[in-house]
């Protein structure tokens, strides 16, 4: 589940507060980028089981309904086809997801009004009700209304979000990657694997472990060169005018071009462009493309650079 498009940003994170914290310690810095990292694989499963808490929130809601003293007949026999979305049956069972839950106690107990919340913001919407309107009783069409409400109502949530920075400071800035990874594992869902559907891994192999590894040590091992070759390319300005996070994402760019001779230099450069313009100034993206792409040009003239 982890990508590089994510270990690039934690690096990033981690890289920039090494330097800010005045930490020396290498070993330590490391171990807070593999934790930070676990922490995104943790959002993953904590945001498959909130379609699980919706839905016995529904349960819930029909059992007290018909508990009254004077039910009405529509509470006594409800339309139940949402809570028994077979989708949803499947992923309750998951022996990965299961297992998450019984080791790390993690539910969503604590935050049922968020949960009350959204159940009636998508009780509300056209795409629960057609739902429920449909004669339509596939196991894809429940799967098909998940993704739907996923991507239109929990993709983008603001009410979610502050429900996520409460519990950790790290989700916030992992929510929109781990967002594309559940949609994913909801299309994937196959029926036929019942409890033993596999849920993505936390990195796809140990390629993509030791490429977060090695990227996070060039940048922080080998940053007076990079820094010089930043300052080579950058005579016009002081290396303290510079935004300090224009550094860091021009110094962890200059590992990877440098030290993963498979990564064409235009990926490179791309994915670091497009980090500039999440985490530093609105010129930062052309800033640090126009640079690193002299760097690059400097680099393959002096045959330091092979590569394309």
């Amino acid at each position: 589940m982890i990508n590089r498009v994510l270990i690039r940003l934690k690096i990033i994170q981690i890289v920039y507060a090494y330097y800010q914290n005045g930490s020396k310690n290498l070993d330590s810095a490391e171990k807070e980028l593999f934790f930070s990292l676990s922490k995104a694989y943790d959002l993953y499963n904590y945001l498959l089981m909130l379609m699980i808490a919706l839905t016995e929130y529904a349960q819930k809601r029909i059992d007290t309904a018909k508990a009254k003293l004077a039910p009405t007949a529509e509470e006594l026999y409800p339309n139940t086809k949402f809570v028994n979305n077979k989708f949803v049956a499947q992923l309750e069972v998951n022996k990965q997801l299961t297992e998450f839950i019984a080791n790390q106690k993690r539910t969503w107990a604590n935050d049922q009004d968020f949960v009350k919340e959204l159940y009636e913001k998508i009780v509300e919407t056209d795409i629960y009700k057609d739902y429920m309107a449909s004669d339509d009783d596939s196991y894809e069409a429940d799967r098909e209304l998940w993704r739907k409400l996923y991507k239109t109502y929990i993709f983008n949530n603001d009410s979610l979000d502050q429900v996520l920075e409460d519990q950790s400071l790290y989700w916030n800035d992992d929510k929109e990657i781990v967002d594309t990874f559940v949609l994913k594992t909801i299309k994937r869902f196959d029926e036929k694997k019942g409890a033993n559907q596999e849920l993505l891994p936390e990195f796809k192999d140990d390629e993509d472990q030791e490429f977060a590894r090695r990227l996070f040590r060039r940048t922080i091992l080998n940053s007076d060169y990079y820094r010089h070759l930043i300052s080579e390319n950058t005579k016009n300005w002081d290396l303290d005018r510079i935004a300090f996070m224009d550094i860091i994402i021009m110094q962890t760019a200059l590992a990877e071009i440098l030290s993963f001779p498979n990564i064409p230099v235009s990926v490179s450069l791309n994915e670091y462009v497009e980090i500039a313009k999440l985490y530093s100034t609105s010129k930062s993206g052309s800033f640090i493309n126009g640079t690193l792409d002299g760097i690059v040009n400097q680099l393959k003239k002096e045959g330091k650079l092979t590569k394309n």
